[in-house]
Parts: C-alpha cells; structure tokens; sequence
C-alpha cells in the first residue's frame, strides 16, 4: 500500500513585487511541499490554516489542482495569511509576512510520513502542536522530515529558535536546511560542522542547499556533495520547497535512502533537477514525476 503524506504547515497568498507590477501567488513553504509531493505521484494531504475567503478559496484550488487534499480542519475564520515577496534584479527574493498560526491537533491516523517546518514550527501558538505531531508520529511508525527554513522577522530569538529546532530534530529521520538557514541557527560555524550537530541530534540523513553551489549532505558513509543542475533562472520562489518534495519523495520511494550513499546521491541528483526545473520558471511551480525523468534522461 502506498504510504500517505501529511504535511502541516502554512500556506498563504504571496504578493510578488517587481519592476513589472505585483501578483499574487500561491506560497507558503508548506503548501509548496505538499503540492511538489503530490506533482511527484504521491498521496499528499495538507494541513494548515486558511480563511473563508476569496484567497483561501484560490489555495484550496491550487492544492486540489495539483492532487494534493486539504484537511477539513484547515479552514478558519480568520482571513488567509499573506506574504509580500519582493523580487530582486538577480531573481532573489525577501518577504514580509502578515500572519497568525493556530491550527488544531492533527489526525496521523494511517499516515506514514509527516513533515513540516518553516513559519509553522516556530511561529507560536501552533508551533508547539506541530511540535507535538512531530514526536506523536516519531513514536509511531510514520517517518519525519522537517526544513527549518527560517525567516528571521518571525522566528525572532536565535537561542530559542535554535532550541525548537534541536527538538524537532530529535524527532526526524531527514532535515534539509539551506546555506542560509544555517548561517542564522549557526553563526560561524562550518557547513560540516552544522551537519554533524543536526545528526548527533539524531536526524538519520542532513542535506545542505548551497543555490548554484550545489548541496552537501551527511549520510551513512559521510559527506557527500551534488552540483546543481544548470539551468537560466527565473526566479528562485520555491526552489528549496521542491528541493525537499523530491528528498521526500526519494525517502518514500527508496528504503535504501537512509544507509545507502549510492542511494544518498541519487536523491540529492533528483532533487537538484527538481529544484532547477523550478527556478527556471516563474513562481513556486514544482515539477511532475514525468518532467524530472525526463530531464535526468
């Protein structure tokens, strides 16, 4: 039987600022995932928090679009959360969030994968339920994958971030953070360095996102980097969230991914053809099953 995925998270409305305009998007770092698992063949549900409005009413349809459902418990009275995304001139993007995160307890009945992070791990009062659903699938037999993705203007203390952090860690078989997210949970400290902290915390496999750098992770036989797949990019919304769909999805698909580098690899490879095919388009818009084959042909 093909295992479900429940990813519990934020998804919001991204406002996207450039010298062309603005328009609004479907966001969230959550919501992206869930839609990029579910774009990958997989049985995705989302968890989250969104209006009863004409904008939770567009990510309903974006998720449905994408095969991925939307758990009854998502909807609220309060309006869709935003996140106003400004565009740089080299694609790169920075976000101002408007924001409130409660969610209710989520059912992990038959679930064999669950995953969260970004805004919906830290960001109080729902990042102690995720917190909690995060250890209540560790305990059982669902694997758990998180990606911290930090936003700094939320997030707010470093130690106490860092802090929920390291307990959600304790209760993951796979982290993904970036470059970034490291140099702020991190400050100073090598990219090696910050792999083996996360795996004494006890996460079986830590993959590091560099951009055009590539990625490096630690697995079962040690450090292991993958380039990035070259492409012309468009933009860069998304790019971690497909990333770490397809991480996912390699840990669904592979029993091998958690003591195998051959395996390790090839995930990291997929991952980066995910993660290049959305960059080179506008917009957080993961690529199918099929497209990622066919660019690894």
């Amino acid at each position: 039987m093909e295992q479900r995925v429940l990813v519990i998270g934020e998804a919001l409305i991204d406002i996207v600022e450039s010298a062309d305009g603005s328009r609004e998007l479907v966001g969230g770092s959550p919501a992206n995932v869930a839609v990029g698992l579910a774009r990958l063949g997989h049985l995705t549900a989302l968890q989250t928090r969104i209006g009863h409005d004409p904008r939770g009413a567009r990510i309903a349809e974006h998720l449905a679009s994408s095969g991925a459902a939307l758990t009854p418990q998502s909807w609220g009275d309060a309006a869709t959360s935003t996140a106003r995304a400004r565009l740089g001139a080299d694609g790169s993007v920075s976000y101002v969030f408007d924001i409130d995160w409660r969610i209710p307890v989520p059912n992990l009945d038959g679930i064999g994968l669950v995953h969260s992070g970004s805004i919906a791990l830290f960001l109080e009062p729902g990042g102690a339920v995720v917190l909690e659903a995060l250890r209540h699938a560790a305990r059982g037999a669902a694997l758990v994958s998180i990606d911290p993705n930090i936003r700094p203007a939320l997030v707010g203390d470093r130690d106490a971030a860092l802090g929920r952090f390291g307990d959600a860690v304790r209760a993951a078989d796979l982290v993904k953070l970036s470059d970034e997210d490291a140099a702020w949970l991190y400050p100073g400290s090598q990219p090696e360095e910050v792999l083996a902290d996360i795996a004494a915390h006890g996460a079986r496999l830590v993959v590091m996102t560099r951009g055009s750098a590539g990625a490096m992770a630690l697995g079962p036989d040690g450090i292991l980097e993958v380039p990035a797949w070259p492409v012309d990019v468009a933009d860069t919304i998304g790019a971690g969230d497909a990333y770490m769909a397809s991480l996912v999805s390699s840990a669904l698909d592979d029993p091998m991914l958690f003591t195998s580098e051959a395996a390790v690899e090839r995930a990291m490879r997929r991952a980066a053809v995910a993660a290049g095919i959305t960059v080179s388009r506008v917009g957080a818009n993961p690529p199918t099953r099929a497209e990622v084959a066919a660019a690894l042909r």
